[in-house]
């Protein structure tokens, strides 16, 4: 288990514990919601004996669970025992923030069936003293955004994973075959010179050397790809910071053959030599 980060997550109920498990799935953690502390132990056991398939796992235990909460203590001494190392991170917020959440979602409290919000909250307070004092990390969502506390996050759990954040999807489409519908960013070069009436490059792609060098002898490519590149470089840490996981670019030329793919394959490239994560999808390069 020493190459494997085994986060705990627990705290009071509507402290956010919910979107925090969103954030470490962003960051590439194995995540699993409410599991019964017994299974603790043993789904350690399994991420041990996976090879390094699992190395990074996030999972939230609470109050849901009801009477099988209580041997979360007898589970985190039997991992420790056993050799296994894991962190607990333990969420709170101010009582009138957790009241005012409950009442904006209409949720009841695990705690409150028979009670007020109020009482719950009490209760649970009581009931999870102790693994709050055995917590590593506390965070106390009263103030914070849902983008803020996985800024947080990412910081003490990933804090060199902010490039590696976002996976990037470069498309190359034709336009007479309609734009992609997950496009976040659309651009249209159309305009650069077409192989399409060059006759021998015409049943060629953009994948081939040919149609790549008939494209990039014009200076208006090289133009074109500088101030593309510098808007992309530029916009994307812009997304990384709003906590965006995803971000689809998609360029277009008429029947996404030629010029989109070329321009997908070099892009691509300069990404990539920036740490970046790419794929490829040359949605229309093999259409008639």
């Amino acid at each position: 288990m020493e190459n494997i980060r085994f986060v705990i997550i627990t705290g009071l109920s509507g402290a956010g514990k919910s979107q925090a498990m969103h954030c470490f799935e962003d960051l590439g953690y194995f995540c699993i919601d409410n599991l019964p502390p017994q299974l603790i132990p043993k789904f350690a056991e399994l991420a041990s004996q996976s090879e390094g398939k699992i190395n990074r796992i996030a999972l939230v235990s609470d109050i849901r669970g009801g009477e099988f909460f209580s041997s979360l203590q007898e589970a985190l001494a039997l991992m420790e025992d056993s050799g296994f190392d894991y962190e607990i991170l333990f969420l709170e917020a101010a009582d009138e923030v957790l009241i005012r959440r409950f009442k904006e979602t209409r949720r009841r409290h695990p705690l409150a069936a028979m009670g007020s919000i109020a009482e719950g909250i009490k209760e649970e307070k009581k009931l999870l003293a102790q693994i709050r004092g055995r917590a590593d990390k506390l965070i106390d969502t009263s103030q914070l955004s849902p983008q803020q506390l996985k800024e947080e996050i990412t910081t003490l759990y990933a804090p060199d994973s902010q490039q590696e954040n976002i996976l990037i999807t470069l498309v190359a489409f034709g336009f007479k075959y309609g734009i992609p519908l997950d496009a976040d960013l659309v651009f249209d070069v159309r305009f650069l010179p077409n192989p399409h009436y060059v006759e021998h490059l015409r049943p060629l792609t953009g994948n081939d050397e040919a149609v790549k060098n008939y494209i990039w002898k014009w200076s208006i490519t090289h133009k074109f790809f500088q101030k593309l590149f510098d808007l992309i470089s530029f916009l994307i840490p812009c997304y990384v910071k709003e906590g965006k996981p995803q971000l689809v670019i998609a360029i277009g030329c008429t029947g996404g053959r030629h010029r989109s793919v070329s321009i997908v394959n070099e892009l691509a490239q300069v990404l990539k030599g920036k740490n970046y994560p790419v794929i490829k999808e040359f949605r229309d390069a093999n259409k008639v």
